[in-house]
């Protein structure tokens, strides 16, 4: 009944919460969405894209491709890329491949930037019986023997003479 023949493409925006409407639950889609309202609570789940209008205020979860927001956000974002424009204002965790963030943005967020291989990096083992140096102060006897700077003073070159 509600099977599609050919997926959209990512860019075109089939789902919108308009500026007046108000959301709070599980929105799940295969097309690209565009939010100028409110979303109060939940998650969204899509494979395209999700994007946040000036006007919008979101606090949920979001899971798709690309998020690009230029309103107020509060969660987490699981996403390949995230697009943090002018006026946005962000806080909570982004966890991404990609991150896009202009001048003109509020963020309190942790941005956790994965790679695909990630698992597979291994570090190297430290060397074995590694000593690191420590300075300790001398003791009388050693500072008396080492030699003193001289308090002979030489003349400065550089001072002004006046003239004869």
């Amino acid at each position: 009944m509600f099977a599609r023949a050919v997926r959209p493409e990512p860019d075109r925006i089939e789902v919108q919460i308009g500026s007046r409407a108000r959301f709070s639950g599980t929105l799940e889609c295969d097309a690209s969405i565009r939010i100028d309202g409110a979303v109060e609570q939940g998650e969204i789940r899509t494979p395209a894209n999700v994007i946040l209008a000036e006007s919008a205020l979101v606090q949920c979860d979001i899971f798709a491709h690309v998020v690009s927001i230029r309103g107020k956000f509060k969660g987490v974002i699981q996403a390949d890329r995230v697009e943090l424009l002018d006026g946005s204002q962000v806080s909570g965790i982004l966890n991404v491949n990609s991150f896009y963030m202009a001048e003109n943005v509020v963020m309190r967020a942790a941005v956790n930037i994965r790679a695909d291989a990630a698992g597979d990096v291994k570090l190297p083992p430290p060397p074995p019986h590694a000593q690191l140096p420590v300075s300790r102060p001398l003791p009388p006897s050693e500072a008396e023997e080492r030699p003193q700077p001289p308090t002979k003073t030489e003349p400065n070159p550089f001072t002004l003479r006046k003239p004869t």
